[in-house]
C-alpha cells in the first residue's frame, strides 16, 4: 500500500506563513508528479501547485509570489510554503502524488487525507 501524509495545517493570521508537507510511503518504485491541491467549502478542488519529477514546478495565478513548492527525493517529501496568507486561502489542502509500485506497475494518483488551513483577518 502507498499513503500520503500530510502535516503543517492550522490557523494563522492573515499576512502569517504556513509550511505543509506530505510524505509518502509504502511500496514505492517511483514518483512521478507531486502537487498541492485545495478544497474551500461549496467550491470545487482546485490545483494550488505542482512539481514533476525533474523539478519544473506550476502554480495557480493565485498562488504565485506568495507559495513555493519543493520536494526533497530522498524522503518522498513535497512542501508547500505559503506566505503572505490570505482570508481566501482559507480550504482544505490535500497532497497528491503519481507514484508506480514497481518497474511492471502502471502509474496510479494518491491523495492525502487532507489539511485544514483557516486564515483569520
Amino acid at each position: 500500500q502507498v499513503q500520503l501524509v500530510e502535516s503543517g495545517g492550522g490557523l494563522v493570521q492573515a499576512g502569517g506563513s504556513l509550511r505543509l508537507s506530505c510524505a509518502a510511503s509504502g511500496i514505492i518504485f517511483s514518483i512521478n508528479g507531486m502537487g498541492w491541491y485545495r478544497q474551500a467549502p461549496g467550491k470545487q478542488r482546485e490545483l494550488v501547485a505542482a512539481i514533476t519529477s525533474g523539478g519544473s514546478t506550476n502554480y495557480a495565478d493565485a498562488a504565485k509570489g506568495r507559495f513555493i513548492i519543493s520536494r526533497d527525493y530522498a524522503k518522498n517529501t513535497v512542501y508547500l510554503q505559503m506566505n503572505s496568507l490570505k482570508p481566501e486561502d482559507t480550504a482544505v489542502y490535500y497532497c497528491n502524488a503519481r507514484i508506480r509500485r514497481s518497474l511492471a506497475d502502471n502509474e496510479y494518483s494518491y491523495w492525502g487525507q487532507g489539511t485544514q488551513v483557516t486564515v483569520s483577518s
